[in-house]
């Protein structure tokens, strides 16, 4: 039984968190003609683009970080001589060794200033280019990129989870699905639950496997007392596009970093190299054809603040994986670190839109007009240069 008077002590510590560490975490699949795939990762909670990929070469980056992302002296990974890998992500290296991992470590949506996880992660999903833009287009961009492609199946599209992801919302056909369950939980309350019990070694397990029977998994599914559904994620994300799915898209949580970040962190970033390889292993030779973008609504502060983390920001990174892609480099330019470089005196410059980029993947991928691209299903985008981002 959860207790009343727990849940009112812990609420005022859900805070933003509710929209950083949202435990129904809905996944979508769509079909499409062809043998190319592309997997589209939401990290929800603002991952440090900075940490995650260290520009160690930058002298101004020892100034702002006194114990985070110091580069190849304090554990990470030497990639190209100016950027390093954080240590969370090693088991990734061989991908980059490989060709088949890159990254983009300066981009952002056209989100600018509030700050919000909330609307930060709706404009990334919207794919819209200003807040107007955004109360106006309620459908999620790859969705209306389902809307233009040719030939596509009558079946397009299905959720799994009670609640659809706003990236596969809107008009095009779909299906969804929420299995019966018997336990009901809010999405407030599943939030809450896992926050009181997280580090509880007794009653974590216990929370997981309610809040899995709530969203209708069988508990077998996971692997341990402390979860992994990050892997479950990636493995029947696998099993589906070694069918007839061929763009999928679900959310790791868990990057929102204002303390302890060195913990938090690599925790956050271990998952997520975690499930990439987890897509890796299970795809096969499908891999070859396998695009995967992992994403998030904006960056963190340039400077670490005093509680040994950093807030909310604008500049970010965007990692990209996959035997389809050109990877073994940093995408795109670095802006630095210096004060006048910084935006608003304070954040990660962002020099491109991410939204660029997944648009240049799905023009190579799917064969879509760059003027459907740039209006219909990313309204007011310049795409700019080709990135040259696939193989």
């Amino acid at each position: 039984m959860l207790n009343r008077r727990l849940f009112l002590r812990h609420a005022a510590l859900i805070g933003c968190s509710a929209a950083a560490h949202p435990l129904m975490t809905p996944m979508a699949f769509a079909s499409a003609p062809g043998e190319n795939r592309l997997v589209v990762i939401i990290l929800r909670g603002a991952m440090d683009g900075i940490d995650a990929f260290q520009p160690y070469g930058d002298g101004n980056l020892r100034g702002l970080r006194r114990t985070l992302s110091r580069g190849p002296d304090h554990g990470a990974l030497d990639l190209d001589g100016f950027f390093a890998l954080h240590p969370g992500l090693s088991a990734l290296m061989p991908l980059w060794n490989a060709g088949q991992l890159a990254f983009a470590p300066a981009v952002s949506t056209p989100y600018r200033d509030k700050r919000s996880h909330f609307d930060g992660q709706d404009m990334l999903e919207a794919g819209t280019g200003t807040d107007a833009a955004l109360r106006d287009q309620r459908d999620g961009w790859l969705n209306r990129m389902l809307q233009v492609m040719p030939d596509m199946t009558s079946e397009t599209a299905y959720a799994v989870g009670a609640e659809k992801m706003r990236i596969l919302d809107g008009p095009a056909d779909s299906l969804s699905w929420a299995p019966r369950s018997t336990l009901t939980l809010s999405p407030q309350a599943e939030r809450l639950l896992e926050h009181v019990y997280h580090d509880d070694p007794l009653l974590h397990p216990a929370s997981v496997q309610a809040i899995a029977i709530a969203e209708g998994l069988s508990p077998d599914l996971l692997d341990d007392a402390n979860g992994a559904e990050h892997l479950e994620l990636a493995r029947f994300t696998a099993d589906r596009l070694n069918r007839d799915t061929r763009i999928a898209t679900f959310s790791i949580s868990g990057w929102d970093t204002h303390a302890g970040q060195a913990n938090t962190l690599d925790r956050s970033l271990k998952r997520l190299a975690a499930a990439i390889v987890a897509l890796k292993d299970d795809l096969g030779r499908n891999w070859d054809t396998t695009t995967v973008m992992a994403m998030t609504e904006f960056g963190r502060t340039a400077r670490e603040n005093g509680s040994g983390g950093t807030d909310h920001g604008t500049g970010g990174a965007m990692l990209v994986a996959g035997g389809a892609i050109r990877g073994g480099r940093a995408l795109g330019a670095w802006p630095g670190l210096g004060e006048g470089d910084l935006y608003d005196g304070r954040d990660l410059m962002p020099v491109r839109d991410i939204r660029a980029y997944a648009a240049w993947a799905m023009h190579q991928k799917f064969g879509i007009d760059r003027s459907r691209l740039e209006g219909a299903i990313f309204p007011g985008l310049d795409m700019g240069p080709d990135p040259r981002l696939l193989a």
